[in-house]
Formats: C-alpha cells, sequence, structure tokens
C-alpha cells in the first residue's frame, strides 16, 4: 500500500532478460534499511526487491545504492511502453508503513490503465495537463477525485467525455515537478494511471445493484 508521495527520482541502470525481465534501478534510500522482499512503487507499479547493493558505477540521482526486481511480461503489456528502458528515470515510493502520514490517498500499486498527455500549458507557476484515457477508465474519473499519474497522487480538476475515452486535467506545481519524473513530462507521452480505490468498488457495487 502506497500513498502516492514520491520520495526519490531513481534511474533504470540496466535490465536483463532471466526468464521475466530483471532490473536494477539506483537510487538514493538508505539501502541497509530496505529488506528483500519489500515492496516499493516505480512510477506508479508495486515491485518486489529480489535485490539490492551499494556502488556500480549506476547514473542514479545521487544515490551510491541500488535496487533490483524481476518485472512480468503481464506488468510490462499493462504499463507504459518502453518505462524498462535503460536511463528511464522513475518515480519511487517505499511501502506505507503503520503510523505514516497519509499524505495523499490511498494507493495499491496496481496500474488499472495506460494515459496519454495531451497538453501542458503553464498557468501562473503550475503546469496545467489534459490527460486522455480510455472509455474503460471513464467510470472511475470524477472532478475533485484522486488519481495516480506514475505513482504521483493528483486531484482530478475537470472530467470531459469523448469519443475516444475521457479527457481529465491536472495541475502540477512547482514543488511536484521539482522532486518528480513530471519535471521532463511532453505532450504525448505515455503515462501509468490507477484509478482511485474507492471508486473502483462503488462501480463494482454500482453494476451489481438490483441483481441480488
Amino acid at each position: 500500500m502506497f500513498t502516492g508521495i514520491v520520495t526519490d527520482i531513481g534511474t533504470v541502470e540496466a535490465t536483463e532478460k532471466q526468464g521475466d525481465l530483471h532490473v536494477r534501478v539506483s537510487t538514493a534510500y538508505e539501502i541497509a534499511g530496505i529488506d528483500l522482499g519489500a515492496s516499493i512503487s516505480c512510477s506508479g507499479i508495486c515491485l518486489t526487491v529480489v535485490d539490492k547493493g551499494v556502488g556500480g558505477g549506476g547514473v542514479g540521482e545521487g544515490g551510491a545504492g541500488w535496487v533490483a526486481f524481476d518485472v512480468s511480461g503481464e506488468t510490462i503489456s499493462r504499463t507504459a511502453p518502453g518505462m524498462w528502458a535503460s536511463g528511464r528515470k522513475l518515480n519511487l515510493e517505499r511501502a506505507l508503513r503503520l503510523g505514516d502520514e497519509l499524505g495523499g490517498h490511498i494507493v495499491t500499486g496496481h496500474v488499472d490503465g495506460i494515459g496519454s498527455v495531451k497538453s501542458i500549458e503553464e498557468v501562473g507557476g503550475s503546469h496545467h495537463v489534459v490527460i486522455a484515457a480510455g472509455p474503460e477508465l471513464a467510470p472511475y474519473i470524477a472532478p475533485k477525485g484522486s488519481i495516480t499519474i506514475d505513482g504521483i497522487s493528483l486531484t482530478v480538476n475537470s472530467v470531459h467525455d469523448t469519443d475516444a475515452g475521457v479527457e481529465f486535467d491536472v495541475n502540477i506545481i512547482p514543488h511536484t515537478a521539482s522532486v518528480t519524473t513530471f519535471g521532463t513530462l511532453e505532450a504525448g507521452q505515455a503515462v501509468n494511471l490507477e484509478i482511485d480505490v474507492l471508486a473502483r468498488y462503488l462501480q463494482r457495487m454500482e453494476s451489481l445493484r438490483g441483481k441480488a
């Protein structure tokens, strides 16, 4: 379980096909405090640490440490194209612990769909970002509701249904841009989307209404 509050930007140092894709990610996290088997959100995907270490001459954001994950073909097929390529920046968040502040919203680390950045416009120092998504996500996205984009907890400003699905917009404040990969976000970029877990259950309840 996560909150969508990014605490480090990691970098994919290397990948190796070992049945699943073995991915090594550099990080500024204190490696000694990360257990094998621990969960870390990587741009919105909950992955299990299968190896860790220090050194290695990586290209990370200042940390000498690294963690490694095995990424299944199923996960690769459901996440943004190119996100496991060497050199790719990833938003990292360690799993929520009992007593931690819930600063964002409840995030499971399970991607529900892939969206595309339609436009980015600077407004008063922040960036107004419009995301397009498919019709399967449209029932779960609501104005002033929560959504996770590449592992980042954000509030939906407005929603517009389209022939192709749905478009919604969010604001990225300068702080968020500076501590996440959104500092280099571009129009046309694919992003991982996770809907609010409460919306998922409410939609399921609504679909069963009257069937009992």
